[in-house]
Formats: structure tokens, sequence, C-alpha cells
């Protein structure tokens, strides 16, 4: 099966706006953010969605949150905002169950952005959003092929629009580790989950 180029879907989605809609943006960190952020603020009035029951210890799920805040507050953008929510980390280990020896970027990691993202297009419909979107994608150690099926079956039942993306096309992953320097951010070692950590 062909791989479909989803940093041209966006281009195209973008290239058909009139207006700026609103879109709920899943983000998992502030470093992965600041480039998606930078990039999507012209077309779109975002919501930082900070929800990532996956990330262990406690300590390093509230340190990641607060360089989420601190990225957002320096980047001073009116059409900017940041939504909250609970940590839920039980949710995350009974989500994986029985997936706890995949490795790095198998079937444990998706169940895991199926969660995240499942929570975001529930939250995006009941909040009135018209699109929801992640910035997983952004990673290369994130597979945006997975990401986007996942996010479009979840728009599908959830009938809301999915924002297509490969934001680490147009070199968006260096971007992003550009502007961590600049604005100074933690950038952590692991993706999250004690799992990564132990790989």
């Amino acid at each position: 099966m062909d791989k479909i180029n989803y940093d041209k879907v966006l281009d195209s989605i973008i290239s058909n706006l009139n207006y700026k809609p609103k879109l709920l943006l899943h983000s998992c960190c502030g470093p992965c953010s600041s480039y998606v952020i930078t990039y999507l603020k012209d077309y779109f009035d975002i919501t930082i969605l900070y929800y990532n029951p996956n990330i262990e210890p406690k300590e390093e799920y509230e340190k990641r949150k607060s360089v989420q805040l601190k990225l957002i507050k320096e980047l001073n953008i009116k059409s900017l905002d940041f939504l909250d929510s609970e940590y839920e980390n039980s949710k995350y280990h009974e989500k994986v169950k029985g997936f706890e020896n995949d490795l790095e970027g198998g079937n444990r990691c998706h169940l895991c952005y199926e969660l995240r993202l499942e929570k975001c297009a529930k939250l995006a419909k009941e909040l009135e959003y018209e699109y929801f979107g992640t910035t997983l994608t952004v990673s290369p150690y994130k597979n945006a092929q997975v990401l986007n099926a996942i996010g479009e079956m979840l728009a599908k039942e959830y009938n809301i629009k999915w924002l297509y993306s490969d934001f680490k096309k147009k070199d968006g992953y260096k971007k992003s580790i550009q502007l961590s320097k600049e604005y100074d951010l933690y950038r952590q070692d692991y993706c999250g989950c004690l799992f990564s950590k132990r790989d």
C-alpha cells in the first residue's frame, strides 16, 4: 500500500481555508509543539491540549507540562490557549495491558496514540472546535501513517474534522530543536512511558 504524503494533505487543507477555524491540538511536550504552533498560528485559533497519561514518573509529567506553559507564555500569541487535563495514568496502563514488552513504535505505542487522540476528539466535539490534531507527527520516531489513520477513524466516530499532518516534513523536527534552544526548553531523552525509558 502506498504511503500518503500527509504534509501535502495539510497544505491542501490550509490553502482552502478562508477564515481561522478553532483547532484543539494535542501536544506531547513543549519542544515538539514549538514548531507546530509557529507553523499553524496564522491559519488556526489554537488551543493546546496537554493530555499525556503515559508520562512517568509524575514529576516528569509535571515538568513537561510546566515547559509547555512556559513556551505558550513566551510565544505570546493572541489566538493561542491552553487546556489542561487530568493525569489518568491508570487509564494508560489499562489501555496497554499485555503490550508492555512491545518494542518502541509497536502496538503499545499505537494504543497510546489512540488513547490520547480519542480524548482530544471527544473534547473537541464537546467544546465545539472544528478540528482536532496532534503535534506527535513532528517526531522522526512517530509513524505519521499510523497517527493519521487513528485520527481519521476518530474523526468519523466523533463527527469532527481531523487535521492531517506530517510535521517532520519541511525540516519541522530540526526547526523544533532550534526553537527549543531559542526558548531554552528542557528536552526529554525518552518518549514518556517507563517502557520507553527502559528501552
